[in-house]
């Protein structure tokens, strides 16, 4: 298929270290949020009733429809397609490399020492194993802490598609239809809509055990992001401006939102279940994404001004543009920690959590310089393009 404007001139591919720098803090919320030490809880969700895994996978889908679409204003959407596919693979070969990690070091050590933090966190597998490493190569069985790559996967598959349809035809349908199925996920659908999958081809892993993350509410994220991204090679392209009043109500928002947090916890409601699903990560709840997009706005409006009056954290940008190794790594270094530690935060001694993160982001960075080397003597320096998704 021939290009989708020959007479168009993309963006520069120079990777923005903006974002980088903005991929790697989330790298360090999520390694800092899963470690069990005493920063666990009062650095989860630090910005208010949003985690790092909202801006991690709103950042990936941004930077996926950036490059992904000027690949297909370069060359063609065929180009573009493999790309994405490629890249889906890529990262189906981390998430299974991690998974059969789990399978074996892990679950051999958790089991010989008795690892209660272990022997839950993959009770499943140790249940029936064989039907486990099945369900998980087929990205069903979902264990905790290894339920986010398989939603990027099932993304970058299905976005080849809604990139090309809507680069073609219009945006607006793309949206709504994200929308919709967004709203369908708060009533329920999306463990309804698995139930009837489970039951049509006979596979026996129940809902629970395929992830917390409900992606047909997170779809909403990737879209959006897919569609920021992409708007941004348009040919008709304009900066990104809010008006006064919509600064003024989202700054608003985010500070109460920050404040609520922080001084009641991250049970906005308490004990109410009910009012607390308003929140809810998993399901992506009205408040919570209201909340985010509070974020998103006040970042977009100051975020420039801030990175232009403070100095550049180049090791944030060494993270950010290694995600994916990154991101692999912290769960290495997690799913070792629960096993020789167990997942209490505060059953160990202030200066053993000290060590433990200290030694946990040495490793981070060395991955990530690591990989930065490899990326570019496998291209040469300077070479290395914007990545998508986890990259």
């Amino acid at each position: 298929m021939t290009a989708i404007s020959p007479n168009f001139t993309p963006m520069n591919s120079a990777r923005s270290w903006e974002v980088d720098a903005l991929r790697g803090l989330m790298l360090v919320l999520m390694t800092v949020t899963h470690l069990p030490t005493r920063l666990t809880s009062p650095l989860g969700q630090p910005f208010g009733f949003v985690s790092a895994a909202e801006g991690f996978v709103l950042l990936s889908a941004y930077v996926a429809g950036l490059v992904y679409s000027r690949l297909a204003y370069r060359s063609g959407i065929d180009a573009m397609r493999q790309a994405f596919w490629r890249r889906a693979l890529k990262v189906y070969l981390c998430q299974a490399a991690t998974l059969i990690f789990l399978f074996t070091v892990i679950a051999w050590i958790g089991v010989k020492i008795d690892q209660p933090a272990v022997k839950d966190l993959m009770s499943f597998y140790l249940q029936y194993p064989y039907r486990a490493l099945a369900g998980g190569l087929l990205l069903v069985y979902q264990p905790p802490l290894l339920d986010i790559l398989p939603l990027y996967i099932l993304f970058m598959l299905a976005s080849p598609w809604v990139l090309a349809w809507a680069m073609h035809n219009s945006w607006a349908p793309v949206l709504w239809c994200s929308f919709a199925l967004w709203l369908l996920a708060q009533f329920g659908w999306g463990s309804r809509l698995y139930e009837l999958f489970a039951d049509a081809t006979g596979l026996l892993v129940a809902v629970d055990e395929t992830g917390s993350f409900v992606p047909l509410a997170w779809q909403l994220l990737w879209v959006v992001g897919l569609w920021i991204g992409a708007s941004r090679n348009a040919p008709d392209a304009r900066p990104i401006v809010f008006s006064r009043s919509t600064l003024r109500i989202a700054s608003l928002l985010a500070v109460a939102g920050l404040v609520w947090r922080h001084a009641l916890g991250q049970a906005p409601f308490g004990a109410d279940v009910m009012l607390n699903l308003l929140f809810d990560k998993w399901l992506l709840g009205p408040l919570r994404l209201l909340d985010l997009i509070a974020l998103g706005i006040v970042t977009v409006a100051f975020g420039p001004w801030l990175a232009g009056h403070m100095p550049r954290q180049r090791w944030l940008e060494t993270m950010g543009a290694a995600s994916l190794p990154v991101f692999c790594a912290h769960l290495v270094v997690v799913l070792l920690a629960l096993t020789f530690f167990g997942g209490d935060p505060l059953g160990k001694p202030w200066w053993l959590d000290a060590l433990l993160l200290i030694g946990c982001f040495a490793v981070l960075y060395g991955v990530a310089v690591i990989s930065g080397w490899l990326d570019e003597r496998s291209g040469g320096p300077g070479t290395r393009p914007q990545a998508s998704a986890v990259g």
